[in-house]
């Protein structure tokens, strides 16, 4: 399905966070130009948590806050999603402090690709489906 404009900006910004969980999981491939040993991963991810993924998942809290009422499908979704973001948050802080580093980054990143998997193929329809023109054009306005 094709992404309405107003929230493509969060659909694209998935692509990165979808390759950082992908280096994360045992057993990954080396991809060219991202790192490949245990530490540099742990420091990468932090980085990429700080600079990218605490913003789109306060954009994203922000939308599900503005689309409150629109389907009972959605605010239980929200709600859901919103938990996770605080679950992956706390993966994200217990990196460093990891007494198994492999085992947490595989942990992270399958939790981080369940996650952006299910707003994808799940929510994202739903706002599509369920969200006036005026809800989708306040959701514009906050992401672009």
């Amino acid at each position: 399905m094709k992404r309405h404009e107003a929230i493509a900006p969060l659909s694209r910004d998935h692509h990165g966070s979808l390759l950082l969980a992908r280096l994360l999981m045992k057993n990954a491939p080396v991809y060219r130009d991202m790192p490949a040993h245990a530490g540099e991963k742990i420091k990468y991810a932090q980085q990429h948590f700080e600079q990218h993924i605490k913003k789109h998942f306060e954009q994203e809290e922000t939308m599900l806050d503005l689309v409150r009422d629109c389907a009972v499908e959605i605010d239980t979704l929200g709600a859901a999603i919103k938990k996770e973001h605080g679950e992956l948050t706390a993966l994200f802080q217990s990196l460093e402090t990891a007494t198994d580093p492999e085992t947490a980054m595989d942990n992270l990143g399958n939790a981080l690709e369940n996650h952006i998997r299910r707003e994808e193929r799940i929510l994202f329809p739903l706002l599509q489906q369920h969200c006036s023109a005026g809800m989708l054009q306040d959701i514009h306005n906050l992401l672009h």
